[in-house]
């Protein structure tokens, strides 16, 4: 009987499939991380603002730039990406309580789990073959 998920694990197992694989997602988990921190860098003023008005003391911002944007670079490149996972899921989990609690913005607050939920999967398998760290941990 066909079962389709052999099927699929067999597919990803391969050396080259899983090489993509992880380079496509860390691409695609990286990209909101950098979005949204180099929004706050060109946007620095408002960003205090609104993190003002929702209880954040406005000097976090550089911390909150340095996370976001900072560790989006760091799983974009693979660079000490299970760290770098690791603090992206601790920063989602605070944010969703912080910024996304209110009913009206529970979509906002599942995509952190979500996001968190990738997060923690890439800290747990690393960043792949075509990475930083697959170089470095060749040396």
């Amino acid at each position: 009987m066909l079962n389709p998920n052999v099927v699929v694990k067999n597919f990803v197992q391969n050396t080259h499939v899983d090489a993509w694989v992880s380079l496509i997602a860390r691409i695609l988990m990286a990209y909101i991380f950098i979005v949204a921190g180099w929004g706050k860098i060109t946007a620095y003023s408002a960003t205090v603002g609104y993190m003002e008005n929702m209880g954040v003391p406005g000097a976090m911002l550089p911390l909150t730039i340095l996370i976001e944007f900072g560790g989006g670079l760091a799983l974009l490149f693979g660079f000490q990406a299970r760290f770098a996972a690791f603090g992206l899921a601790i920063f989602s989990l605070i944010t969703a309580f912080l910024f996304h609690g209110g009913a009206e913005d529970s979509i906002n607050f599942m995509k952190n789990f979500a996001m968190t939920g990738g997060l923690l999967f890439l800290m747990l398998h690393g960043a792949g073959k075509f990475s930083l760290d697959s170089q470095i941990e060749k040396h």
